[in-house]
C-alpha cells in the first residue's frame, strides 16, 4: 500500500452555538498505517472524541460542521476515498464494514431491551446479507475470540446481566465483527478495574494481529498507551501539539503539555506530598520542568513517613468494623428459607484513626462501595458492628444519628449523578446545613460561596447548574457539599477514577489540602492503586468480600504477600 489506511489533513470542526462558534478541533493532521496503532492523548474538550466521531461523520450536522480539511480512507479494494465529501449510503458501507468503533461507555451503546448477542447478529446481518443463524455462529465465535465466558449463554443475556468489562468485551466483538480494516476505541478501559484494563488491552492487541486491523486508541491516560502504542499523538485545546513514536515521546516529550500529562501521574517508585498539576507545569519555565513529580521540599522519605504512621497510631480510632458482614439472599427453598448467600463483605475486621487516610482497593464486584455505603447506613449490615469513636452505629438513637450523619459524608463515584440537575450547585452545597439547621439563612449562603472557594471555584459560580460544570469541577462541588457540615470522616467512593489524569491530580492535591487544614480522615475506595498508594497511610487490600492483606502503602508496594495484591500492583504499574 503506496499511502496510509487513515490519513487526515488540515481537519477543522466547529460548532455553531447560538452566541458563538466553537472551533472543537483546529487544523490537525495526523496519519495510520496498515495495521498500525496510533493513540490520540489529551483531556475532556481538547477534541479527542470530536475527531474519532468526525471519520464516520457521527457528530449531528448542525450544529457541527467540518470546516475544512480531507479525511482520506483506504478501502478493502485499496481504493481511497474522502470521508468529508462521500455521499451517506457510501458512508453506511463504510461504517462497521470497513472502520469498527468502540464507545467509551458500553451499558449507554447497548440497546438495554435487546440480548447481547442479537446485538452483534443484528450488523452481521446488515453488512454480509446472511441469514440470523449463520449470524448467530459467527457471532459465537466472535465472543470466544474475545474472551467472553460460555457464548452461547452470553448470546442469551440482556447488557445489564453483564460485568463492565464483559459488556465492554460484547462491544470489541460488535466493533470487529466484519473484520474491519481500521478500529476507532474511545476510551474502551475508562473507569475500568486497572486487572479489567490490562485484559482489554492485551486482547485488543491480539485481535490486531489477527485480523490485521490498524487501531485509533483515544485515551485521556498517556501512560496506559506507553506499551500499547506505535505512534502517539497529543491533543491540547483542540490542537495537535506533539506526535512522535511512543518510545521517542515518552522518551523526549517536547511541549510541556506532553510533560505535564506524563508528571501528574503519581510515581510508584516516589512519595511526594502534592502531585504536580498540568497548569503548574505549562506555567513553569523550561530550565524548570521535569518529567516526573520532583519538587525542593515536595518529596516525602521514609523516616518522615515512618513518622506519620507511627502518629497515626498512636491517635484515637474513628471507625472500628468488628467482624463486618453483608450478606444478599440468592437462593430460597419453597418454603421461602434461604439456601444461598452472595456475600458481598465478608467478616471483615479493619481500624482506621483520626487523621489517617485508609486506602481501600480491588477490583469491581470486591464489597468496596458496600462497605461505603455500610458506613452511611445506605445499606443494612447482616451481622457485625460498624464502631464510630468506640460505639456502635447500630445502637444510635435519633439525636446520635443525626450527629453522625453530621460527622460522616460520602463522595460517591459519579458527580453528575450526585447532583440534582434541577438545584443550582449553591443550594447544592447549602442544603445540607438547610436540613441540619446550622447557621442562619445569610450565613448559609455566605458559607456555601466560602466552601466554592474552598475547592477552587469562584463565588459567581453559585447559581449555575451542574451541568455548565466539567467532570472535574463537579467533583470539587461534591467535595464541597461534602464539607459543608464540618465532617469528621469522609469515603471517597472511587472519587477520581473517571477525571482526567490532570484534573484527577487536582482533586487529590485538595483532598491532602483539606486533611491537613481540618485534621480529616478519609476512606478512600479506588481500583487504581497508583493513586491509592500516593494518598492512603494503609492500604487494605479487597478480594470477594474479604479482606486479604493489610500494611502501611510503603510496606504494601514493596512487599506484598498476597499473589492478588502483586497481580493489582502488576497491573497498575506495568502498562
Amino acid at each position: 500500500m503506496n499511502h496510509p489506511l487513515l490519513d487526515i489533513q488540515n481537519l477543522t470542526v466547529e460548532f455553531n452555538t447560538e452566541d458563538s462558534t466553537v472551533c472543537a478541533i483546529d487544523s490537525i493532521s495526523f496519519s495510520i498505517e496498515a495495521g498500525k496503532t496510533v493513540a490520540l492523548v489529551g483531556e475532556s474538550g481538547s477534541g479527542k472524541s470530536v475527531s474519532a466521531l468526525s471519520i464516520l461523520k457521527l457528530i449531528p450536522s448542525p450544529p457541527s460542521i467540518i470546516k475544512s480539511g480531507k479525511i482520506l480512507f483506504t478501502t478493502k479494494q485499496h481504493k481511497q476515498i474522502d470521508l468529508v465529501t462521500i455521499d451517506n449510503e457510501s458512508l453506511q458501507h463504510i461504517r462497521g464494514n470497513e472502520i469498527g468503533i468502540i464507545f467509551q461507555e458500553p451499558m449507554t451503546s447497548l440497546n438495554p431491551l435487546m440480548k447481547c448477542g442479537k446485538q452483534v447478529a443484528e450488523s452481521i446481518m446488515k453488512h454480509k446479507q446472511c441469514t440470523y443463524e449463520i449470524a448467530r455462529e459467527k457471532t459465537i465465535k466472535l465472543f470466544e475470540d474475545v474472551k467472553l465466558p460460555n457464548p452461547s449463554e452470553i448470546m442469551e443475556r440482556y447488557p445489564h446481566e453483564l460485568s463492565g468489562g464483559q459488556k465492554q468485551r460484547v462491544m470489541i466483538a460488535m466493533a470487529i465483527c466484519c473484520e474491519p480494516n481500521l478500529l476507532i476505541a474511545d476510551e474502551p478501559t475508562t473507569a475500568l478495574d486497572v486487572t479489567v484494563q490490562k485484559v482489554i488491552l492485551d486482547l485488543l492487541k491480539e485481535l490486531q494481529h489477527k485480523y490485521g486491523m490498524a487501531i485509533l486508541f483515544i485515551t485521556h491516560d498517556l501512560n496506559l498507551v506507553k506499551n500499547f502504542a506505535d505512534k502517539v499523538a497529543v491533543l491540547y485545546k483542540s490542537k495537535l501539539v506533539e506526535q512522535n513514536i511512543a518510545n521517542e515521546l515518552f522518551s523526549n516529550p517536547t511541549h510541556p503539555y506532553t510533560k505535564g500529562l506524563l508528571a501528574c501521574r503519581p510515581d510508584p517508585t516516589k512519595r511526594v506530598h502534592l502531585l504536580k498539576t498540568v497548569s503548574e507545569i505549562l506555567n513553569e519555565t523550561e530550565s524548570t520542568i521535569h518529567s516526573k513529580n520532583e519538587v525542593d521540599g515536595n518529596q516525602i522519605d521514609s523516616i518522615h513517613f515512618r513518622n506519620r504512621i507511627i502518629e497515626i497510631q498512636q491517635s484515637i480510632p474513628i471507625l472500628q468494623f468488628e467482624h463486618l458482614n453483608v450478606w444478599y439472599p440468592t437462593k430460597h427453598n419453597f418454603f421461602g428459607k434461604v439456601t444461598a448467600w452472595y456475600k458481598a463483605v465478608n467478616n471483615v475486621n479493619l481500624l482506621i484513626h483520626q487523621g489517617e487516610t485508609m486506602g481501600l482497593v480491588g477490583e469491581s464486584g470486591c464489597g468496596k462501595t458496600t462497605i461505603g455505603k455500610a458506613i452511611v447506613k445506605l445499606t443494612p449490615i447482616s451481622s457485625g458492628a460498624i464502631l464510630y469513636k468506640g460505639k456502635d452505629i447500630a445502637l444510635f438513637n435519633n439525636s446520635d444519628l443525626a450527629e453522625y450523619r453530621k460527622k460522616v459524608q460520602i463522595i460517591f463515584q459519579d458527580p453528575y449523578s450526585s447532583l440534582n440537575p434541577r438545584v443550582s450547585i449553591g443550594n447544592a452545597i447549602k442544603e445540607p446545613m438547610d436540613v441540619h439547621g446550622l447557621h442562619s439563612s445569610n450565613e448559609r449562603k455566605e458559607k456555601a460561596i466560602e466552601l466554592l472557594t474552598k475547592v477552587d471555584l469562584k463565588p459567581e459560580h453559585y447559581n449555575r447548574y451542574p451541568h455548565e460544570f466539567s467532570g472535574g469541577q463537579r467533583q470539587r462541588i461534591c467535595i464541597a457539599r461534602a464539607l459543608a457540615l464540618q465532617p469528621e470522616f469522609i469515603i471517597c467512593d472511587e472519587s477520581v477514577s473517571a477525571l482526567d489524569v490532570s484534573v484527577q491530580a487536582q482533586v487529590l492535591n485538595l483532598l491532602v489540602h483539606l486533611r491537613e487544614e481540618f485534621n480529616l480522615s478519609y476512606l478512600f475506595i479506588s481500583h487504581d492503586l497508583g493513586v491509592i498508594k500516593h494518598i492512603s497511610d494503609h492500604i487494605a487490600v479487597m478480594n470477594k468480600g474479604n479482606i486479604v492483606e493489610l500494611n502501611n502503602s510503603e510496606e504494601l508496594y514493596k512487599n506484598p504477600q498476597e499473589d492478588y495484591t502483586k497481580k493489582l500492583i502488576s497491573s497498575s504499574f506495568d502498562f
